[in-house]
């Protein structure tokens, strides 16, 4: 790897470690540097790094301040303007989702995914989540052609997809049920071996499929087919230390509060995702309709902190996941 690429990962890397140290207050060292991929003596550096990093003046209190050598723990105290992920213009954004489309067009050898990845997660932050991402005609082709035929001949599928976090590239043995479109999607339905439940694929988010042995034993329960796919609207509340997770996730904003909080609505398509995603929040974030999910939230909040009474781990249950 050239000393360029190594810049540059560095860069792009120390642009996104305050905000998520900041989200994730009191890591070790060593957690830290497994969430990104590097050795805990590089991440040190990192740290070293950006406390001498700030605004203009660069006396103390225009410096980012980090305190990660008292207990191995690491406490962001001052962000300075970092505490939110990087951010880029709509202008921008748009160029670079033209030029991801583009890529995804070119004939040859790409990594297809990190480019459904990438366009995926541009695509949440501008807000265009109903834009698919775009792939080769080709590999469209057959991607499509190999869920036909395991439909039709009644075989098993490998598929490797890119999940509902965009970022996260998983294979996974799926016996097929059926394929619909649904808000201008289309979707893949089947018993997937790894969860052991049903779920439902987006077909713009497969990067491979191909069709294997015929299926001469079913591991799916009886007659499980899951509900027709949809979107609900629901409602949340963010605190200023969360704001960012109106871009990320495609939020739209209903209300400003004195405090700095804002009140939005997000689409979603997976009532367990969103329980999910408002409980990594960290409290930060109020789930406020639909009251069967924000119920949900306290259920598995309390059974949050009773694991740590009990000293068990409790996880929250995904079986009910319709999209992944």
């Amino acid at each position: 790897m050239s000393a360029t690429t190594n810049a540059i990962d560095r860069l792009s890397r120390l642009l996104a470690l305050v905000p998520w140290l900041s989200v994730n207050d009191g890591v070790t060292v060593n957690e830290a540097a497994r969430h990104f991929d590097v050795s805990p003596e590089q991440l040190e550096k990192d740290l070293w790094l950006l406390i001498v990093c700030g605004l203009p003046g660069y006396g103390p209190d225009q410096l980012v301040d980090i305190d990660f050598w008292d207990d191995g723990r690491i406490h962001v105290l001052d962000p300075q303007t970092l505490r939110k992920p990087l951010r880029i213009s709509p202008a921008e954004a748009m160029s670079l989702l033209v030029a991801l489309r583009l890529l995804a067009q070119v004939p040859g050898s790409h990594d297809r995914a990190a480019l459904v990845s990438a366009t995926h997660r541009l695509q949440l932050a501008v807000g265009e989540v109903d834009a698919p991402v775009v792939l080769d005609d080709n590999e469209v082709d057959a991607i499509l052609s190999s869920i036909a035929k395991a439909l039709e001949d009644n075989r098993l599928l490998h598929l490797r997809y890119g999940g509902a976090a965009g970022d996260i590239v998983t294979d996974r043995d799926v016996e097929p049920l059926r394929m619909e479109s649904t808000d201008g999607r289309t979707y893949l339905e089947g018993f997937c071996r790894s969860a052991g439940a049903v779920r439902t694929f987006r077909i713009d988010r497969i990067v491979e499929a191909s069709a294997g042995a015929i299926i001469e034993s079913t591991a799916a329960p009886s007659g499980e087919v899951s509900a027709p796919i949809h979107t609900f609207s629901a409602v949340v509340t963010l605190q200023p230390q969360v704001r960012w997770a109106l871009d990320v996730h495609a939020m739209r904003v209903v209300k400003e509060h004195p405090d700095g909080s804002a009140t939005a609505s997000i689409a979603a398509h997976d009532g367990a995702w969103l329980v999910r995603l408002i409980m990594s929040l960290r409290g930060y974030a109020e789930l406020i309709e639909p009251p069967d999910l924000r119920n949900r939230v306290k259920i598995e909040s309390a059974a949050a902190l009773a694991a740590y009474d009990l000293g068990t781990l409790v996880g929250s249950a995904d079986g009910q996941d319709q999209e992944v």
